[in-house]
């Protein structure tokens, strides 16, 4: 006979968009939390009715493709039940020892929030190596005391309206949990490929803040001796200025980071993660000769020559 655990006084969060896929189990996952809320945005698909039959919260974010993204307006406005939220995306398990450990960690608290480990899965396979694992992310903290950083990339059209690669910014002190939450994309590469060129366009703008100053490191910075992602920063800064990333992005994963441990799936991880390089750089030089404009300045650019043409 199963034994129904008590629930948990832990508000999760799901950002949500054509996720019909992946909400089933990403929702299984959640039983014993004591509230869920699915952020989503206009989905096409079954996302809201498949949330609303395990008995999550649904509410509509509209976008205004600037600031805040689809995380931080959820922490600012919705009328979360509990002070523990756990932000959980719909390709991610929290799994029952991971639970467990949750239910130890906010009982007697030591710290305002909590990094999680994930596991991710690519083509049906654990990528232990190329710099996957472990994957540390700030998921579980006080509500009222954690916010998403803001790294100036507002305006920059087709990045969607969540947060990519941002970090949450904690009004006090932070703990590890040992047990792993799991990342299992139940889409097809087809939409591994259409994210990352959404990222890459967000990314780009980035790499143009680092070069120029403009982003000032973001609410974190840059720090070669702070934190581990303050050293990240530190790092990106000279990153960005050298040449044949791509190609440095892959040795770096498959090589040096040992991707080639990871068999086939490892080598197929780090040439998608080249190749996303490739299109990070392609669309900085597009950002850097069009004045910072992706897409619109080159159009702009041709209509100007053409008409030149014309005139001549």
């Amino acid at each position: 006979m199963k034994t129904t655990l008590p629930k948990l006084p832990v508000s999760v969060l799901i950002p949500a968009k054509d996720e019909e896929s992946n909400l089933p189990a990403c929702l299984e996952s959640l039983s014993r939390a004591a509230e869920i809320f699915v952020v989503d945005s206009g989905s096409r698909d079954r996302s809201v009715e498949i949330s609303q039959s395990y008995g999550a919260k649904v509410v509509q974010f509209e976008f205004n493709g600037r600031w805040p993204k689809k995380k931080n307006w959820s922490l600012e406005n919705l009328p979360f039940s509990h002070e523990w939220v756990l932000i959980v995306d719909c390709d991610e398990r929290i799994t029952p020892e991971l639970w467990d450990e949750i239910a130890v960690a906010i009982e007697n608290p030591e710290y305002e929030g909590y990094y999680l480990n994930r596991k991710v899965f690519f083509l049906g396979q654990w990528i232990r190596f190329g710099g996957k694992y472990p994957d540390w992310n700030l998921r579980l903290f006080r509500h009222k005391l954690g916010r998403y950083e803001n790294l100036n990339t507002e305006g920059i059209r087709n990045t969607g309206d969540n947060e990519v690669h941002e970090h949450v910014v904690m009004a006090g002190k932070v703990g590890h949990l040992k047990e792993d939450m799991l990342h299992i994309d139940f889409r097809d590469m087809y939409q591994w490929i259409a994210r990352h060129n959404r990222y890459s366009n967000w990314e780009a703008q980035v790499y143009l803040n680092t070069l120029t100053g403009q982003g000032k490191d973001g609410t974190i910075g840059a720090n070669l001796f702070g934190t581990a992602v303050q050293r990240k920063r530190f790092l990106k800064k000279i990153w960005v200025r050298l040449p044949f990333k791509p190609f440095l992005r892959f040795v770096l994963a498959y090589v040096i980071r040992l991707g080639f441990l990871d068999g086939r799936a490892g080598y197929i991880y780090a040439r998608l993660l080249s190749q996303y390089e490739f299109q990070i750089g392609v669309k900085l030089f597009e950002l850097q000769q069009f004045n910072g404009s992706l897409n619109q300045g080159a159009e702009a650019s041709a209509l100007k020559s053409l008409k030149a043409q014309a005139e001549a």
